[in-house]
């Protein structure tokens, strides 16, 4: 099991509740959706899996390494080791190059490998696209290049919240379906966020968040 989300409380500043006890597990290599209405609390539950934030009651366990008394050095240390985000806004850095955004997190972590950012740069289509930035590139292109970002680092989770929402139709097939080889090619794990009933079809599981609790 790489991922293990254990009656998880979480409430909003304030006081707010809007996780009430949620609890789901993921294994190495599978790839699960995330479905819920909007505010249900699908990102933060996406966050506090990437250990992202902190949670208030409850255990996640990560690669068998418990989340609850990392601090935030910790859980840094945590993300750069095993995890990586895919966000519906692109957030590609805009003074960098197309090679230096997809190398970007993987400097960070000191484990770039030219071989194969350069392999996933050819497999996401943008091999031809290194030189430009990315007001140069459509959305689909941008999105691209976010993906390789994420898996230059050979993470052990993806976790990527609505990567599509802000693509058409055919730039959120092909962006799903190089997302999807990807993690297979490297024996990644994805939880992902979508409102698509199409997207979350096309998962190994889905769940369903409502009212604070997985259903």
């Amino acid at each position: 099991m790489l991922l293990n989300i254990d009656n998880i409380q979480k409430s909003y500043p304030g006081g707010r509740p809007v996780l009430k006890g949620v609890s789901l597990t993921l294994d190495k290599g599978q790839t699960l959706a995330l479905t819920g209405e909007s505010g249900s609390g699908k990102s933060t539950l996406l966050n506090l899996a990437g250990a992202l934030d902190s949670f208030d009651q409850g255990e996640i366990t990560l690669d068998g390494t418990r989340l609850s008394p990392l601090d935030d050095a910790g859980r840094a240390q945590l993300r750069r080791q095993s995890v990586s985000l895919v966000f519906q806004q692109f957030n590609l850095i805009p003074s960098l190059t197309v090679l230096q955004n997809l190398t970007f997190h993987a400097r960070l972590a000191e484990c770039q490998d030219q071989e194969w950012t350069l392999h996933l740069a050819d497999r996401l289509g943008v091999a031809d696209l290194l030189d430009r930035h990315p007001e140069n590139l459509s959305g689909g292109q941008q999105q691209r290049v976010a993906i390789g970002r994420a898996m230059a680092v050979r993470p052990k989770l993806l976790l990527a919240d609505e990567p599509t929402g802000n693509l058409d139709e055919t730039a959120s097939a092909n962006v799903l379906d190089l997302m999807l080889a990807l993690v297979a090619d490297t024996g990644a794990a994805l939880l992902l966020v979508t409102h698509s009933h199409d997207i979350a079809a096309r998962l190994d599981r889905r769940v369903h968040l409502s009212g604070g609790h997985i259903q």
